[in-house]
């Protein structure tokens, strides 16, 4: 199957081919999002238990995350002052993940970036060809599954895609053994993969993407740019509380381990007394459950990763759930998101104010 990649695509509105990657409840919402498109970047609101923070989000989950996610939208809008690219990131096996895409949509969002799990009914939710759909993907074979899937019921191809390595934070597409013992394939490898049967879906590399020796790998092996997020955590105008960013910024490179998220899914984080705690067998069952997440049960689950994320985003170092790429013990001090684009692409850099 063949397909062709538009040259009017909104991506050619980015002055920087890089996407902020998507980091649920509460640190990547509309400050972030909005300061990386004001640079010309793709920011990106992610919608996971979005709206923890409203008053009824614990009575009506839903309409509290409706609310969060057109405030957090609206927001990022007139941060960027119309520059760069506004996206959401919305998790399949999240059980508002069809609202979720109808209320970005409505809001006139560029793009929807969707991955944890195959995101095969993406096109049938947006329904608007202003809006791009991109899957994350971690391998050549999901890529053909996902774009083999929209052909045929959609007569849709992926406006563009996000290749997810082994080093990333968060959820992962790859096997637990397969990720302990080393022996997934590089980055540069999947990009490469998939850029061989799929020349004209421009890729968007993420995991263990940091400077721009890194990036410029990616670029040789086929990719159209990146997507980083980790490293935004140290930004002012990250949306995580000060405690979060110094959690993480004093957080050495040892201490990001492989989790079993009750997901379903391996992911990486930090090593913290709830992760070490569960590791050895002891179950933390909910207090309550809203059921965010379609993939778990409640009455099995090791802990509660709703409650374990809205702890780590308050700081509660013993309670919370850290995600984190494997580049985080690099990240040693706050800073901006203007400092971090500009040394990422110091050739297009503005003189620096803060």
């Amino acid at each position: 199957m063949s397909v062709s990649y538009s040259s009017h695509s909104p991506l050619l509105r980015l002055k920087h081919p890089l996407i902020q990657g998507g980091m649920g409840v509460g640190i990547s919402m509309g400050g972030l999002a909005g300061a990386v498109a004001r640079e010309g970047g793709m920011g990106v609101i992610s919608t996971a238990n979005i709206g923890f923070r409203e008053k009824d989000f614990w009575d009506s989950p839903d309409e509290a995350a409706k609310r969060s996610l057109q405030r957090e939208i609206r927001k990022a809008r007139a941060i960027s002052g119309g520059r760069g690219l506004l996206a959401v990131n919305i998790m399949v096996v999240t059980s508002n993940y069809h609202k979720m895409a109808e209320i970005a949509v409505e809001e006139g969002i560029d793009a929807i970036i969707s991955g944890a799990g195959l995101p095969l009914a993406l096109p049938d939710l947006i329904k608007n060809e202003k809006v791009m759909a991109a899957p994350i993907v971690s391998s050549a074979k999901a890529a053909r599954t996902i774009i083999n899937f929209w052909h045929k019921r959609y007569g849709k191809t992926p406006d563009f895609i996000v290749t997810e390595g082994s080093m990333a934070g968060g959820h992962l597409g790859f096997g637990r053994e397969e990720l302990l013992r080393g022996e997934c394939d590089s980055l540069e490898k999947i990009v490469s993969d998939i850029k061989g049967e799929y020349p004209h879906i421009p890729i968007f590399a993420a995991g263990g993407v940091f400077d721009r020796n890194d990036i410029e790998k990616v670029m040789k092996a086929g990719a159209y740019g990146v997507q980083i997020a980790t490293r935004f955590i140290a930004a002012k105008e990250c949306d995580a509380t000060d405690r979060y960013k110094e959690i993480i910024i004093e957080a050495s490179g040892e201490e990001a381990a492989i989790l079993q998220s009750p997901v379903g899914m391996p992911g990486r984080g930090l090593l913290t007394p709830l992760t070490e705690k569960t590791k050895e067998g002891v179950r933390v069952p909910p207090q309550r459950c809203i059921r965010c997440i379609k993939t778990c049960d409640p009455k099995n689950t090791p802990y509660c990763i709703n409650k374990a994320l809205i702890e780590a985003f308050w700081g509660n170092y013993e309670e919370g759930l850290f995600f984190c790429g494997s580049n985080v013990g690099r990240v040693n001090e706050k800073t901006t998101v203007k400092k971090i684009m500009a040394e990422l692409f110091p050739e297009e850099a503005e003189t620096l104010t803060d």
